[in-house]
């Protein structure tokens, strides 16, 4: 259609030019201040054929390149695609920053189990007792009291069924007289983890947690002094 009306423009304007030479050679009259060629010039801007040149006349259609178009297309499409990208992205740091704020909040120490504080470490029956007792029902939890590797989960004499923990500190918890576990040597465990059921394995009297604290030389001390200096009090 374009096409047609720029044929018929240009047709015009050769029209008006035949009829103005015409016109010349039958009077002595000046020549007219617009040229044939300004006409024709003119027409076709006025159709909106030649519109991207110096003379086009604003307002005028102009024609986009097949080339355009399509990177129109290529720069929503990568606009799309960075959208999604910083989707991830923002996702992916939400995620890092709830991990953190996870890692901020778990206690580095907890207590070994709920229950009544039944003995404690020293002398007792002509012997010395070398941790403390926590007496509760058959089966309730025992929880690692720090991070650490276990070294030793199974029979132990007089203590029926015992864990041994190692601290990263050269420090060696004992939980003794469990009735079942749920770790094995080599595990490594956290501050809080379920570990095993309180039990009256070995020589006991009655369900309840016998817990040791080792020094990093082996020396069995006191638990409650060491337990209430990391803030936990029983």
């Amino acid at each position: 259609m374009v096409a047609a009306i720029a044929t018929g423009a240009f047709a015009a304007a050769a029209a008006g030019q035949n009829l103005q030479l015409d016109q010349s050679s039958d009077s002595d009259s000046a020549s007219p201040d617009v040229t044939p060629l300004a006409d024709a010039h003119y027409a076709t801007s006025a159709m909106g054929v030649g519109g991207n040149g110096d003379n086009a006349i604003e307002g005028s259609p102009t024609l986009l390149a097949a080339g355009q178009q399509a990177a129109s297309g290529d720069d929503a499409e990568t606009e799309a695609q960075q959208l999604v990208d910083n989707d991830k992205t923002t996702e992916k740091r939400e995620q890092h920053e709830a991990a953190k704020a996870r890692e901020a909040a778990k206690p580095d120490f907890v207590s070994p189990a709920d229950g009544n504080l039944s003995s404690t470490f020293g002398g007792r029956w002509g012997t010395t007792h070398y941790g403390i007792d926590i007496a509760n029902g058959m089966g309730t939890p025992i929880h690692a009291v720090a991070d650490g590797e276990v070294i030793e989960a199974g029979p132990a004499s007089g203590f029926g069924l015992w864990i041994r923990v190692k601290l990263d500190d050269g420090t060696t918890h004992v939980y003794g007289h469990i009735q079942s576990y749920s770790v094995s040597a080599g595990q490594r465990i956290e501050a809080g983890d379920v570990i095993a059921k309180m039990g009256a394995r070995g020589q006991s009297t009655g369900p309840h947690l016998h817990f040791e604290v080792w020094d990093s030389g082996g020396k069995k001390i006191d638990p409650l002094p060491w337990l209430s200096e990391r803030g936990v009090d029983l």
